[in-house]
Formats: C-alpha cells, sequence, structure tokens
C-alpha cells in the first residue's frame, strides 16, 4: 500500500438520468461494506461554473467549434474503438446551410499512447478512433470527458483505477489534460464482471445487486475475482480484519490482464 487518499465523487454530470436518492444509495452501500474515503465528497452537478469556465478557456483559443448534427446525423459514419460513431467532421470548418448550433466539439489531433498498468500499452489515433468528442451537450450540459478531467486536477488525482469498459475514453482525457496544461494520473483499467453475453452486469442488465446484509460474501467474492487468493478463513471474519488482509494482500501484478471475466448470477425475483 501506497498510503495515499481515496476519493468518492459523484459523477452526475448528466443530471436528467440521476436522482438524489441514488447518491444516498451508494453511500450508504459503501458504508455497509466498510469503505472509509477521505474527505468531502465531490459532486459534479454542483461544479458547474468551474466546467464553464475551463470551456470558456478552450473556446477562446480555438480549440472547440459548434455542432449542428443531430444523432440521426450520425447514424451513418463509422463505428469507432468505443463502440460510438466516429464524429465525420461535418461542421468542423462551420455550420452548413441551414444547421443551428446544438453542441460544441473538441478539435482531436494526432495520436495518444499511454501504458496501463493492468491493461498494458494502449494506442489511439484520435481523429480516426474516436472523432472530435462532445464537450457541450446540445441539452445544455457539460460533458462527462470535460468533467473528469477537471475534476481529477482538481482533486490532485495521480491514479485512477477504474472499469476497463473506460480505458477507450483515456486517450481523450489525456489529449484534454494536455491541452490544459494538467498532469496525467497514473491509469490502471481492471477487468469488468460481464454474464454469459458479454455484458456488463449492471441495473441495466437486471443483475442481482449486491447484498449490505453480508458484505463479506461479496468483498471476498471480489478479491477472488480480481486475482488476489482470498484464503478461505476470511469468509467467516469481520470487515476490518478482511480489510487488514487486502491492505497487506493486494498485489496489482497479479490481476487478470484482461478487459471483462464472465460472471454467472441468478436472476433476482
Amino acid at each position: 500500500m501506497q498510503g495515499g487518499r481515496w476519493l468518492v465523487r459523484m459523477e452526475d454530470v448528466d443530471v436528467p438520468r440521476c436522482k438524489p436518492e441514488h447518491a444516498d444509495s451508494i453511500l450508504r452501500t459503501l458504508e455497509a461494506f466498510g469503505f472509509e474515503w477521505d474527505g468531502a465528497v465531490m459532486v459534479q452537478s454542483a461544479r458547474t461554473a468551474r466546467y464553464r469556465e475551463v470551456f470558456e478557456d478552450l473556446r477562446s483559443r480555438g480549440t472547440l467549434y459548434p455542432c449542428g448534427c443531430t444523432r440521426a446525423d450520425l447514424a451513418t459514419a463509422a463505428i469507432g474503438i468505443d463502440g460510438a460513431h466516429v464524429y465525420p467532421g461535418t461542421c468542423r470548418v462551420g455550420l452548413p446551410a441551414g444547421k443551428t448550433a446544438r453542441a460544441w466539439r473538441l478539435r482531436m489531433e494526432g495520436d495518444i499512447d499511454f501504458d496501463d498498468a493492468v491493461q498494458g500499452v494502449q494506442h489511439q489515433n484520435l481523429p480516426h478512433d474516436v472523432g472530435d468528442c462532445v464537450l457541450l451537450r446540445a441539452d445544455g450540459y457539460f460533458a462527462y470527458q470535460l468533467a473528469v478531467v477537471v475534476d481529477d486536477a482538481d482533486q490532485g488525482v495521480d491514479h485512477v483505477v477504474r472499469g476497463a469498459d473506460l480505458i477507450h475514453s483515456t486517450a481523450r482525457q489525456i489529449y484534454l489534460q494536455r491541452l490544459l496544461g494538467l498532469p496525467t494520473p497514473s491509469y490502471a483499467h481492471l477487468p469488468i464482471a460481464v454474464d454469459a453475453t458479454g455484458q456488463k452486469l449492471s441495473k441495466q442488465t437486471r443483475a442481482a445487486p449486491v447484498d449490505v446484509r453480508d458484505p463479506l460474501a461479496a468483498l471476498f467474492a471480489a478479491a477472488a475475482f480480481l486475482g488476489q487468493n482470498p484464503p478461505e478463513a476470511l469468509r467467516r471474519t469481520t470487515r476490518a480484519e478482511f480489510f487488514a488482509w487486502a491492505r497487506a494482500a493486494w498485489k496489482l501484478a497479479d490481476v487478470p490482464r484482461c478487459a471483462s471475466q464472465t460472471i454467472t448470477q441468478e436472476n433476482p425475483t
């Protein structure tokens, strides 16, 4: 263990989809499982003015442009590395006749390489693999890519450990960090749990939720999933003893070098 801080951030920048009760449920679940975070919880929906400040700085430098394209306009565009449509640059040199600005996009240039601590060396050609990304959405909300870069810098984050489903966003974030003169954290993208069809376990796929009444079972399963080989005795211990073992035994090198692993669950009733 490195003795760092562990931060909790409510990434509710997509305000229409997020409810206060969801945030409360997340915090209660973390507490039930014995997780203790450092400092105050940062809430993205309360940081619009900060995102606006950075957005206006980028716009003043000519790195952003207005876009009038709809989802229907992009339906025939190529599919990128993350499964989304690659923006074809329709509005890059100006709004076409008959279109009005709906969103604002960042001009993406060149290549980004980084060495992920779990998934290894990653490479993206930004224009080809993802295209110019939206920073201000058509509904007036700032995009995740802008918010997370600003938040990481403002919180002093130097290590990002998250699911491998976000690895294809990382190059865009590094590009934006460089534009803003911000430090780039070290990244480690852990394998995500998927079902037999390859879908990420989530509410959307009707995966069973963790049981807050039996936190040790889920903690043990998570440690095993991440290759940490927890001893059987930990199934019958306390949360404090489990975390004491985890802090001493954790080895990033033992985490499986894959993007996902299949988990079999019974459908919730």
